[in-house]
This record gives C-alpha cells, structure tokens and sequence, in this order.
C-alpha cells in the first residue's frame, strides 16, 4: 500500500525533478508535470486535493485505456480528464515497487530526451 511520502520520495530521486507548491504533491521536470494530487471536483464546493490519489502521466490515449480496462480497481478516469492522457492512481491499490515503475515511466515519457539517459545511470532503489 503506497501513500503520498512514497510518491514524494519516488519523485524526488529521479534526476531534475520539481515539486511544486501545492497543498498536496506536485513533480514536474523540464517543466512538465507528471504526477500531482487528484484535485477533486465537487458540485458548489471547492476543489478538494486529494493526496491518496495521484493524476499520473499516462503517455497517450492507448496506454490511458490499457491501464483504466486492465486495471479498474487502480486507475480511473473522469469525464474532466477525456481527452487527455492522464488518469487516476489509487496509491492504497498499489505497491512501493509498483509505484515505482508507475512514477518512473511517467517521468520518462515527459523528461527531454537528453535527462532520460541520465535516469540509466543511477543505481537501482530496492522498493520500499
């Protein structure tokens, strides 16, 4: 079961990353966001950041829809995100190592080409 220090702690190692001030977590390297709080929507209120659930760069639509059908009880999508290739991550459904590859992933499909031979050279991290 992940949670939001482990998304924090995933981030932080990968090369140029950022986190944003937010009232959850916020990555983003070379300017280009790749895992955040899900800032729920709620009719007449306002937005609730919710740290138990990350958006997560997903790449394109084919992938988004490969994780949302084989994966339903981890990812989801709402109709706010249709057309976009981002989708929600439950943290509570998956674990460090899973994770891990998740954040890992998405960072690489939005680091500059140049920065993703930088994450070659790093020691591997056990999962936590």
């Amino acid at each position: 079961m992940a949670d939001a220090d482990d998304v924090r702690r995933l981030a932080l190692a990968l090369p140029h990353v950022t986190e944003i001030d937010s009232d959850g977590f916020d990555f983003r390297v070379a300017g280009k966001g790749f895992i955040w709080s899900y800032p729920e929507r709620r009719p007449g209120k306002p937005r609730l950041i919710r740290t138990d659930i990350a958006v997560l760069f997903a790449g394109d639509e084919a992938e988004k829809q490969a994780l949302l059908l084989g994966e339903p009880g981890v990812f989801f999508t709402t109709p706010g995100y249709d057309g976009w290739p981002l989708v929600m991550l439950r943290l509570a459904e998956v674990d460090a190592g899973r994770l891990a590859e998740l954040v890992t992933d998405a960072w690489r499909m939005r680091a500059p080409v140049e920065l993703a031979g930088e994450l070659d050279a790093l020691p591997a991290e056990e999962p936590g």
